[in-house]
């Protein structure tokens, strides 16, 4: 093991999986937040576990013997578990093009390891039974590094499969059961966190779901059957829906809000919306209601003032975007369609969102309070704002603003804390208000250190039950805790952080 160009291909080996597992295992896909990819987390956790020992081993023995033909055999147990992995990996997901094309290089980069350590593990083997202590200064102390790296890993992937059963969440048709059979139903914006979320239940319950998105290839991962569209001129004026639904529009809080991105913040939502005025002035059949997007962004920054949807607004950039949304889809209430303006709270569920980011570092050990933590935070669990969403389809008495947010706001630092405590993690770090604002400027102001604490009178009074009304079990069921009460709210809501509400 003293050659130098074997250790470089080493080196790059662990480069490329430490890659892998990060871009890919953790950012992009999340495997460890995905029910589905439960026998995939035990390959990992497995494979990982193998590659610790072999690692360690390099690092600082030379064995010797019958120790020499067990770290061979290791080997090839580790090929053959990879090997498995590949065909899990396509029957149960579908790859993106990066991690198919590091997945390559890493067998090419792996087969020369194995060429060039065959001969010398074939030395080994025929040597006298024994274990012999070396050191290769730097390559050693990267091996150890890895070493322990792939068993950090290896133990989380062997938990979050442990966890993956108890991620699942039903029958996703129950979340629209108050709605009549087969309705037919325009989304947009149906790919994203919410809007996949609901085209599933509403196709799960036999709805008849069209969904534009401005790039089909991500409609794939959809549930079927479902009609994907690109552009409304795809629907003839013949064709009937029932209910639009529009959940299309730019991301909001990822990344600094230069100008061009406030334009497509704006642009992205209005223009959705003015398109699906033109779709329904030239339908033969108007459509019965319209579900239109929107924000507590709307009210703007409120400090510890109870909110609700009769609450005037302040002035900030959110609230601009809100307004101007909804002032393009209240001009198709002109043409006799119902429209409920959803102002959605932070929306919580482990598939995407605000939540799905901050997992990841909670669960390593980094949970953290945004500023000093005492910024009001007013949210809804997903599948519970699905269940707003039919109810605003199914009852025709609800009409324009509706606040589709949890009963029981909270402040930051507890939402921290319940966290922390959700994942079994510390949450004890904080991270400057200064710094955020520093880095982000208004987005940071605006979706970060915001504090509006909004109330669903509106839903409250209709006597909607939510099950999820308060932070802490909720956090815990969502993220595969084993215990949680699920909290059914009608009418008056007290708890931790609620206003109390009467109908």
């Amino acid at each position: 093991m003293t050659d130098p160009f074997l250790w470089t291909l080493i080196s790059i080996q662990i480069a490329m999986g430490l890659f892998d597992t990060l871009f890919h295992h953790e950012l992009t896909e999340r495997l460890a937040w995905r029910a589905s990819q439960k026998l995939e987390l035990r390959l990992h956790g497995v494979r990982n576990f193998f590659y610790g020992v072999i690692f360690i081993t390099f690092a600082w023995a030379e064995p010797h013997g019958i120790f020499a033909a067990a770290l061979a055999l290791l080997l090839l147990i580790e090929v053959l578990i990879t090997l498995w992995d590949f065909v899990e990996e396509d029957l149960s997901r579908k790859l993106p093009w990066t991690e198919r094309i590091n997945h390559t290089l890493l067998t090419l980069n792996y087969g020369a390891i194995l060429t060039l350590l065959t001969p010398v593990l074939w030395q080994w083997i025929q040597q006298p039974t024994a274990v012999i202590l070396v050191s290769y200064g730097w390559w050693s102390v990267m091996a150890s590094l890895a070493a322990f790296g792939v068993a950090v890993f290896a133990a989380r992937d062997l938990l979050a499969a442990a966890r993956s059963e108890r991620l699942s969440r039903g029958n996703p048709a129950d979340l629209v059961s108050v709605l009549p059979p087969h309705r037919h139903i325009l989304v947009t914006g149906g790919t994203g966190f919410v809007g996949s979320r609901l085209v599933e239940a509403l196709v799960s319950a036999g709805h008849y779901v069209t969904v534009l998105t401005r790039d089909p290839r991500k409609a794939d991962s959809l549930r079927h059957p479902v009609r994907v569209i690109s552009n409304l001129d795809q629907i003839g004026n013949h064709e009937r829906f029932d209910t639009l639904v529009n959940l299309a529009g730019d991301p909001i809080a990822n990344g600094f809000w230069t100008a061009k991105k406030r334009a497509r913040i704006i642009r992205s939502r209005v223009g959705t919306t003015e398109a699906l005025e033109a779709l329904v002035a030239r339908l033969d059949h108007k459509p019965d209601c319209l579900i239109s997007g929107s924000a507590i962004g709307w009210y703007g920054p409120r400090g510890d003032e109870v909110v609700t949807e009769k609450s005037e607004p302040a002035a900030a950039f959110t609230q601009e975007v809100c307004a101007r949304w909804e002032q393009a889809a209240t001009k198709i209430e002109r043409m006799n369609v119902r429209v409920v303006r959803l102002r959605m709270g932070l929306v919580l569920g482990v598939d995407g969102g605000m939540l799905a980011q901050l997992l990841t570092p909670f669960e390593f050990g980094g949970g953290a309070r945004l500023g000093d933590g005492r910024q009001w935070m007013s949210w809804i669990e997903q599948d519970d704002l699905i269940r707003v969403i039919a109810l605003a389809i199914a009852d025709t008495a609800l009409n324009g603003p509706l606040n589709a947010t949890a009963p029981c706001p909270v402040r930051n630092d507890e939402f921290t804390r319940a966290l922390g405590k959700a994942l079994n993690r510390p949450a004890i770090l904080s991270v400057p208000a200064w710094a955020l604002r520093w880095a982000l400027g208004d987005m940071a102001r605006e979706t970060m250190l915001v504090s509006q604490r909004v109330i669903p009178k509106k839903l409250i009074d209709h006597g909607f039950e939510f099950h999820h009304s308060e932070i802490a079990p909720m956090l815990r069921k969502i993220t595969g805790g084993r215990a949680n009460t699920p909290g059914k709210v009608p009418g008056k809501v007290q708890g931790t952080g609620a206003a109390v509400v009467e109908p």
